[in-house]
């Protein structure tokens, strides 16, 4: 047992006044005449014996009452797992997760309303000099500063449901940063949340051994849900009028079937598709809904799940652009490439700008999905660094080598980017001998493939030496020799060809493939924004290059929210830093000043979908310094806390038997007679 206020100990000493009193006892005899001197012996000593009996159990009132009234003062108390020294100043940290998941239902309300409640009852267990800083899951500036008790209580009222989702190592780091920062006074922490097995990712969490953390885990029940994770486009660049098909991706977050799930698809406010889907239990399916009639500029789409009780998750947001044209721009040496023009001319769609290698404006090369270098004798190591950027940021690259390639530069050109580059001139008729119907580019080319297909005759090629990345072949020759292929690098594809397009290297330029070929790499080259962001995990986001100043800068807007974002430029591109400024999913235009540049969809993290919560025997395998993994019931938390910081305080109990030694004294006094006489006469 310890004191909270051992001093008051020296009054122990007061135990001696009642024994003093007792000793010297001045009370005055009464005479008393009796006929009988026996009678009176025997009365005196019943009255005697009576009377030091009394006098000893007074006493002894006198002396507890007294010891448990001094001890009730020194503040006695059973040490906790968290003792601390009671009469220094504590520093305290408390986590109220207020995720999407914290919206479910308890028989008290959300765990929402619960998690605050819970909190304010752990400051009510502290001293009114101690410090509490509150921390949710936005990390806002404003919670890194520590607080009063009442300034405490008046921020978690305002506490709302957020879109973030934090793991448990951001959570418990984020408290040490500002607990670190009061190293004399004594510190803990508590996290109030639910715990989702989405917090953890099974390893277990580093933390500062010297403040005690303790998990208060509120009771919810798992509960069936179905979300979309994610929908991408089966078309890069998309056409007016032609026909699209969206890939949509379910999860089944419970443990039982999903059955008849009701899914519909809008675009720009109109439904376009509607479905109904079965899936197993943990378990993705993707399905495909198509649709058309799509007009030029931004589509905004959505699609909408009927999935309850949970409904945060119900919808799913994304944007794309639907372009009249498609810009391609051609490289050359110097002369036009006749052919290259009669491709792109044939269809009204693409609109093909020619400039030679030595006149290009690197600025714009992101604003074109798809450039062709033809007939370029000696690439520029300018061009050459602006191309592979241009490449690793998404773009996509045909490259034809000119009759009179300077194949060193062509390899120092073509191997940083992962691609097959010419290596010798091989001279000699032979013909391609043929083509990866796999590929994506031949999908839907070819009704019905013939037996023996009418495929191009070459009369010489360059030897491409593919040792630096493995490519995709379009088109073959004898012995597998590659004739056409394609190769990733970054995030875009070069298209490297072993001819240049002239009728003196072979008949491709004139031959039935070659248009439909330049079309579908034209079309599978989207160079567009993502479909969609991620509210918290997305913070920079790439659009072409916009430039902008003081009095034309470039918001968000959604209705009447409107955001500026941190604008940095890079080359050939612009970066937006939204940071945490973004709390609401839904679709978002970008604007420099009345113009609308582009319309960017966010939607929420599904991390919070997954409704399964942590046990009380994996929260002590992740977090092993925990000092308490609390599940509390009905009650209040502050004698909990208070027993578990402060320990068994005892001071109450000596009060009351204080108390009752007072009373008994009392009872003794008023109650207990010695006077009576008995005198027994013999017969």
């Amino acid at each position: 047992m310890h004191f909270s206020s051992p001093f008051f100990l020296f009054a122990l000493l007061s135990l001696a006044i009642p024994v003093i009193i007792h000793l010297f006892n001045f009370r005055r005899y009464q005479k008393v005449y009796f006929s009988n001197v026996q009678f009176l012996k025997e009365i005196q000593e019943q009255q005697a014996s009576r009377r030091n009996l009394k006098e000893r159990l007074i006493l002894a009132s006198r002396l507890l009452a007294l010891a448990f009234l001094v001890l009730a003062f020194a503040r006695p108390f059973i040490p906790g797992k968290n003792a601390v020294n009671a009469g220094k100043q504590q520093v305290v940290s408390i986590f109220v997760d207020n995720s999407y998941s914290m919206e479910t239902l308890n028989k008290e309300g959300t765990l929402l309303d619960e998690a605050k409640r819970r909190a304010k009852e752990i400051t009510s267990a502290y001293n009114v000099n101690d410090r509490f800083q509150l921390l949710t899951q936005d990390f806002e500036g404003k919670h890194q500063r520590l607080l009063s008790r009442d300034e405490f209580n008046d921020a978690v009222d305002a506490v709302k449901i957020s879109p973030q989702s934090r793991d448990l190592q951001q959570i418990i780091s984020r408290q040490q940063s500002l607990l670190n920062t009061e190293r004399s006074a004594i510190r803990s922490a508590y996290l109030v949340s639910d715990f989702q097995k989405n917090m953890s990712d099974g390893k277990a969490v580093k933390s500062d051994s010297s403040i005690h953390f303790n998990l208060i885990q509120l009771k919810a029940s798992e509960l069936p849900n179905v979300a979309v994770d994610s929908v991408w486009l089966l078309t890069a660049v998309h056409r007016p009028g032609e026909s699209e098909k969206l890939v949509v991706k379910l999860h089944n977050y419970a443990g039982e079937k999903a059955e008849k799930i009701p899914l519909k698809l809008l675009i720009n406010g109109s439904q376009k598709a509607l479905g109904s889907f079965t899936i197993n239990p943990r378990s993705v399916q993707n399905d495909t809904l198509a649709f058309s009639g799509l007009q030029t500029g931004w589509q905004r789409g959505e699609i909408q799940l009927q999935d309850n009780p949970v409904t945060f998750d119900n919808q799913f947001y994304f944007t794309f652009n639907v372009k009249q044209l498609m810009p391609v721009l051609l490289i050359d040496g110097g002369n036009a490439n006749p052919f290259l023009k009669a491709v792109f001319d044939t269809d009204p769609f693409f609109a093909a700008k020619r400039t030679t290698d030595g006149n290009v404006d690197y600025a714009a090369l992101n604003t074109y999905p798809l450039i062709v270098l033809s007939d370029v004798k000696t690439v520029s190591t300018g061009l050459a660094q602006q191309l592979k950027t241009y490449v690793a940021k998404g773009g996509t690259l045909i490259i034809f080598p000119a009759a009179d390639a300077d194949l060193a530069n062509y390899k120092a050109f073509l191997q940083p980017m992962n691609a097959a580059y010419p290596e010798k001139l091989i001279t000699g008729d032979t013909k391609v001998a043929a083509i990866n119907l796999q590929n994506p580019v031949f999908k839907n080319i070819f009704e019905a493939y013939p037996q023996n297909p009418d495929l191009p005759a070459v009369k010489k090629y360059f030897q491409l030496n593919s040792a630096a990345g493995k490519g995709e072949n379009l088109m073959e020759l004898p012995a597998k020799e590659t004739f056409w292929a394609g190769y990733h690098s970054g995030r875009g594809k070069v298209y490297v060809s072993a001819v240049p397009l002239s009728d003196d290297f072979s008949n491709l330029p004139r031959h039935a493939l070659l248009v439909p070929v330049m079309f579908r790499i034209a079309l599978l080259s989207g160079h567009d924004q993502p479909l969609f962001y991620t509210l918290g995990q997305d913070e920079s986001i790439e659009v072409p290059p916009v430039q902008s100043n003081e009095k034309q800068v470039l918001k968000l807007v959604k209705g009447n929210l409107g955001i500026i974002p941190d604008v940095r430029q890079q080359d050939g591109s612009t970066l937006l830093y939204v940071s945490d400024q973004l709390q609401e999913s839904g679709d978002y235009e970008l604007k420099k000043q009345d113009s609308t540049l582009s319309v960017l969809a966010f939607n929420d993290n599904r991390k919070e979908s997954d409704m399964s919560y942590l046990t009380g025997t994996d929260m002590k395998q992740i977090f092993p310094q925990a000092g308490t993994v609390l599940q509390p019931g009905p009650g209040s938390l502050k004698s909990e806390v208070s027993e578990l910081n402060f320990g068994l305080q005892l001071w109450k109990l000596c009060i009351i038997l204080a108390l009752i030694f007072l009373a008994s004294e009392i009872l003794l006094i008023r109650y207990y007679k010695t006077d009576k006489q008995q005198i027994s006469v013999p017969a």
